[in-house]
């Protein structure tokens, strides 16, 4: 029996103005793209069309459509177990990422190959190189500890022609270390990105999916499943988010003259005290803080750099 029905918003005003996945999905259009789609295409308790976001094959086939409809992508997959991400929240990132570089740029967003970037934590689905490439025409570098990761996104490089020469990938030896050992001598990038681990430990990435699955009051409350996956090392890390970004931007300073803007995910505003402590301590020059909306839950990013504004706008000169 279908619940009474309430007409839902046909558009996601909380996503960037820029955002391709600010409208409804379209899923006659995307079951179009990708016919594996359809087999997990049903109607919701509304009659409307939609997955079972609690699935991770469904959601991984999502992903696939969207990747093939709006960016181009002919293979993509990641293995099991790995995280399978959201991409509308993805393309925000670099949506704002941009915009954080127009600033710099007379308000006009450098677009080329000429821009270059490092994504720390690149992950098996290597999602931000495909939506930056795709959208703007950067160039990336990215970065990962794990192997398989890297093995993974290698793939989807090399299994789509449009990526070949847009994207390296760099195995980071040291999992300690963020920059070094991966920014090379006389390297420059206009743009870094993270996404970094949420939680402090394994236990506690358990207990906040079974809440998620709980609070949502889903059929499947009491299991263990994530609908986006992720291994140990994407979802969690000693000291969890707060310490690994406060330790990003420690080790940023030794890297100053090396990068334009250093930026990442913070998703826990608590953290946010600390890491403003750091920026005062390696005395960075500029700071921008930016809110981002993704459903009811609310994100953010953080930017900063070590340069002062003539030199920010003498570097974007050299963007032409």
């Amino acid at each position: 029996m279908l619940k009474p029905r309430k007409e839902p918003p046909q558009e996601k005003p909380e996503l960037h103005p820029r955002n391709k996945h600010r409208q409804r999905y379209n899923f006659d259009l995307l079951k179009a793209t990708s016919p594996a789609l359809a087999e997990f295409v049903r109607p919701n308790d509304y009659g409307d069309e939609s997955i079972d976001f609690f699935n991770p094959k469904a959601v991984k086939a999502l992903n696939l459509a969207l990747l093939h409809h709006y960016y181009n992508i002919q293979y993509w997959d990641v293995p099991e177990n790995y995280l399978n991400p959201p991409i509308p929240g993805r393309a925000d990132y670099i949506h704002y990422a941009a915009d954080i570089l127009s600033k710099s740029n007379t308000d006009k967003i450098p677009e080329g190959n000429q821009i270059k970037c490092l994504d720390v934590g690149v992950g098996a689905s290597c999602i931000y190189p495909i939506i930056g490439h795709h959208e703007y025409g950067w160039s990336f570098v990215g970065s990962d500890i794990d192997p398989f990761a890297i093995k993974s996104a290698e793939k989807i490089i090399t299994s789509n022609p449009g990526l070949k020469a847009a994207v390296e990938l760099r195995l980071q030896t040291k999992p300690r270390e963020i920059f070094k050992g991966i920014i090379q001598k006389d390297e420059k990038f206009d743009l870094t990105i993270c996404n970094p681990p949420f939680h402090s430990s394994a236990e506690e990435a358990q207990k906040a999916t079974q809440r998620k699955i709980k609070n949502l009051n889903q059929k499947q409350a009491g299991t263990s499943v994530r609908n986006f996956g992720g291994r140990n090392n994407e979802l969690w890390t000693e000291g969890g988010e707060g310490k690994f970004v406060t330790d990003m931007v420690f080790q940023s300073r030794d890297f100053a003259t090396s990068c334009l803007w250093f930026t990442s995910l913070v998703s826990k505003e608590s953290n946010l005290k600390s890491i403003y402590h750091v920026f005062k301590l390696v005395k960075a020059t500029a700071i921008k803080p930016i809110n981002m909306g993704q459903g009811n839950k609310i994100s953010r990013i953080v930017a900063w750099t070590f340069l002062q504004k003539s030199q920010r706008d003498a570097w974007a000169k050299a963007w032409g």
